[in-house]
């Protein structure tokens, strides 16, 4: 009788074959998954840079949008505290509703971070009308449940401000504290990083010049 020939596999083309494939598997999972790292990788390195120049346009803002409030406080005549390290005014810009939102009394303050250096908080009450001085300028500003960090890891951070002598024909001085008559000038956030790391965005010193030509001395109609 003539033999038939049979198609077919055998077991040992078939081990072959699972094995091959396994591997091919192994492979695409490992490439999908450095895939992803990588993926992880740039979008924090995205978010680390896209909150670091939030926070610095956010100190831009609220200190462009000093309102000149009149009022006593703690022995001034305008509702504006500057020190070293803390720092009292009137913005019309609020973080949750930007230049939209209500005015508010705006605390910025330097307290020491969780994890070794210093950090910027920032704390925010809405304000209307000057009588609210009398309970905003008591005390130090301290830290609350509303806090918000602008900046964190800090290795110093310190205010100045540029006050102009009481001789017109004199150039303004950058001074540690304000204490002038009205407003500064301009207003200096000086920042560094505890660990510089060139791959990330870093803070930086913000300077936001304050255009208020007002007198505390006349009484203006929207007084």
């Amino acid at each position: 009788m003539r033999g038939r020939s049979q198609a077919g596999v055998t077991l040992m083309e078939l081990l072959i074959a699972v094995t091959l494939l396994s591997m091919i598997s192994v492979g695409m999972l490992f490439a999908l998954r450095i895939g992803l790292n990588a993926y992880s990788k740039t979008q924090s390195h995205l978010m680390d840079n896209r909150r670091v120049a939030g926070a610095q346009r956010i100190l831009e803002d609220e200190l462009q949008g000093l309102i000149p409030v009149v009022a006593a406080c703690g022995g001034r005549r305008t509702l504006f505290q500057g020190q070293p390290q803390n720092m009292r005014l009137v913005t019309s810009y609020s973080l949750q509703g930007a230049w939209r939102g209500q005015a508010q009394i705006l605390e910025l303050f330097v307290i020491p971070g969780e994890e070794g250096g210093v950090r910027l908080v920032v704390n925010e009450t809405p304000y209307y009308q000057p009588i609210q001085a009398l309970r905003a300028c008591v005390g130090a500003p301290m830290p609350g449940p509303t806090s918000f960090v602008l900046a964190d890891k800090l290795a110093f951070c310190r205010f100045t401000y540029l006050e102009q002598p009481q001789d017109p024909n004199a150039l303004p001085v950058w001074k540690p504290a304000f204490g002038g008559v009205g407003w500064p000038s301009a207003i200096r956030i000086e920042m560094t990083p505890m660990e510089a790391d060139f791959s990330h965005l870093q803070p930086i010193t913000v300077t936001a010049p304050i255009r208020i030509r007002r007198s505390v001395d006349v009484q203006y109609d929207d007084q």
